[in-house]
């Protein structure tokens, strides 16, 4: 059978921009450039004829601007993936968030200096989100029955279908034996990266109100975002979630998300537990790294950790959630099905470092439903 491009529609009110994008997509020859649009109303327009697999959608436009278009594909219940690309998710990330809540799937910044060769600095992490929301969608929609995709119903986040965790092999399983057994859970870690956003909301709005084990979180994101982010994660979960601050306590029930261009560990004292912000060079490219939590989550809390690896390109955490595996602490991984992007937990679980995988859809019941049997 023969590959089918993934489409993209380009919503743009720059003629400039639309051209520059356009040409960066023309040039991947697993891409196909099904149309461009000055703004959301010729983009709902254009959206039935043109059938893309994935809308590049910019914030700032007249007439409907991109926050107003998400609000009208929600009410339609269009379900196209929609990666924002616009020079406001740099200025404000209260809008940025907001357009996350309406149902995009991720963004990226506008370059700030010379449009025409700072676009092409950006031009990679875009291809490499066209290939991941994109190709998702496309894969999903070949499996559908035929049908105009526009017109399916929305739904809040990907829902999949339970089935058994999967397992390591028992090559796997034999490349690392922990030095003990799994003890009560006190801290959960988790490194996530492209199709966080939407993937955290999930887990976190189905935790249990009584979870009552602190939770850390590295998501890559720019810094001056994950202020806000956090806030909207707040609004949808049980628990206290917060941008964490360097001296924050680590305290049940309670998550702090790493900030953006900091990393974050933990730090043991007498009488409690905090959190450290570090201005040490990149890990794995990444600052924060989700390596650099597990490390120190390994180092300060061994056997009594939880570590949870999720959707991600690359391999951040691939490595040291294997210390907190040889400690003998509770490991887990998204499942391939259910990842925008199977990279990072991919890396873990062929290690041998993860002790099972779930889907998505399943994590939050399954890590609450571990930490309470890890309590015995």
């Amino acid at each position: 059978m023969d590959k089918v491009p993934i489409s993209v529609l380009i919503v743009d009110d720059s003629a400039l921009m639309r051209n520059l994008i356009g040409r960066i997509v023309e040039n991947e020859p697993d891409l196909r450039l099904a149309g461009k649009a000055m703004n959301g109303a010729f983009a709902l327009a254009k959206l039935a004829k043109l059938d893309p697999d994935i809308i590049i959608l910019d914030l700032e436009m007249p007439e409907m601007n991109g926050i107003e278009f998400l609000r009208e594909r929600k009410k339609r219940g269009i379900d196209v993936p929609v990666v924002i690309l616009s020079s406001l998710a740099g200025r404000s990330a209260e809008i940025t968030m907001e357009a996350l809540g309406l149902g995009a799937s991720d963004f990226i910044m506008k370059p700030s200096g010379s449009v025409s060769e700072d676009l092409h600095s950006v031009g990679g992490n875009l291809i490499e989100m066209i290939h991941a929301y994109g190709g998702q969608f496309l894969r999903a929609r070949r499996r559908m029955p035929a049908g105009p995709a526009v017109s399916a119903p929305a739904a809040a986040a990907p829902r999949y279908a339970a089935r058994p965790p999967v397992l390591p092999s028992p090559v796997q399983a034999e490349k690392i034996v922990p030095l003990r057994s799994p003890g009560p859970v006190e801290i959960v870690a988790i490194g996530i990266s492209t199709g966080g956003p939407n993937a955290l909301r999930e887990v976190f709005g189905a935790l249990e109100k009584d979870f009552r084990v602190p939770i850390l979180v590295v998501q890559h994101m720019p810094s001056g975002f994950t202020m806000e982010f956090a806030k909207s994660l707040d609004r949808i979960c049980p628990l206290e979630v917060k941008e964490a601050a360097d001296g924050d306590l680590i305290m049940p029930g309670r998550v702090l998300i790493a900030p953006g261009n900091r990393h974050i560990i933990v730090e043991k004292k007498p009488l409690s537990a905090v959190v450290r912000l570090l201005d040490t060079g990149p890990v794995n490219g990444h600052r924060p790294s989700a390596d650099v939590l597990f490390e120190s989550v390994a180092r300060f809390y061994g056997n009594r950790a939880m570590a949870v690896i999720m959707t991600g390109m690359g391999r951040d955490g691939a490595r040291e959630i294997g210390s907190i595996y040889r400690e003998g602490g509770i490991t887990l991984g998204q499942d391939e099905a259910s990842c925008i992007v199977y990279g990072m937990p991919k890396v873990a679980f062929e290690n041998g470092f993860v002790r099972i995988q779930v889907p998505l859809a399943e994590m939050a019941e399954t890590i609450c439903r571990l930490v309470k049997e890890a309590r015995g």
